[in-house]
C-alpha cells in the first residue's frame, strides 16, 4: 500500500494507505484509512480515520465511511449509504462542554465479504453484515445480518436466504 497525501480544491485526501489500481474520483473527504486494491470511491464520499475498505470494492457517490468500520473485499456500497458509530451521540457533557474524542467510544461495524448495500441505507453501529448478504435500497439497519440473507425495511428484517 502506498500513502497519499492530497490537499486541494477538489479532494482532500490525508494519510491514506491506497492499494494497487485505486480510483479516487473527484470531491472525496479521506483521511487515516486504508482502501484495497481496485477499489473505486465515487464523488462526495467521506471516509474517516482508522476505516478500512478491502479489495475489489466500490463505494458509490455521497456515502458517509465513518470511523471504526471494516469493509472487507468485494463490497459495493449503494449511494448515500451512512454508517454509525456511536449509539448514543451527544453534543455536550451533562456539565454543559462540549464532548471531545475522549468522552465517547467508536462502537465497530463488520460488513463481511461480497455484501451489497443498497442507496439510501442507514447502518448503525455493533453490527455485522455476513458474508454476501444483500441489504435493500432504504433499510435502517439495526442488528447482526446473516451471510447470504437478503433483508429491507426499517427497521431491516430477513426477506429470504
Amino acid at each position: 500500500m502506498n500513502m497519499l497525501n492530497v490537499d486541494n480544491d477538489r479532494q482532500c485526501l490525508v494519510n491514506i494507505k491506497v492499494g494497487k489500481d485505486v480510483k479516487i474520483f473527484n470531491f472525496v473527504n479521506a483521511y487515516g484509512c486504508e482502501i484495497g486494491d481496485n477499489s473505486k470511491i465515487g464523488s462526495f464520499v467521506e471516509i474517516q480515520k482508522n476505516a478500512i475498505i478491502g479489495k475489489n470494492c466500490k463505494i458509490s457517490s455521497h456515502s458517509f465511511i465513518c470511523e471504526g468500520v471494516h469493509i472487507k473485499d468485494n463490497v459495493f456500497i449503494g449511494h448515500g449509504v451512512t454508517f454509525i458509530n456511536d449509539k448514543y451521540p451527544k453534543a455536550v457533557n451533562t456539565d454543559g462542554s462540549m464532548q471531545t474524542d475522549s468522552d465517547w467510544k467508536v462502537i465497530a461495524t463488520i460488513v463481511e465479504r461480497g455484501v451489497s448495500i443498497g442507496s439510501g441505507s442507514t447502518i448503525l453501529c455493533g453490527i455485522k453484515i455476513g458474508e454476501n448478504a444483500t441489504v435493500g435500497a432504504g433499510s435502517v439497519v439495526t442488528r447482526d445480518v446473516q451471510p447470504n440473507a437478503v433483508i429491507a425495511g426499517n427497521p431491516a428484517k430477513s426477506l429470504k436466504k
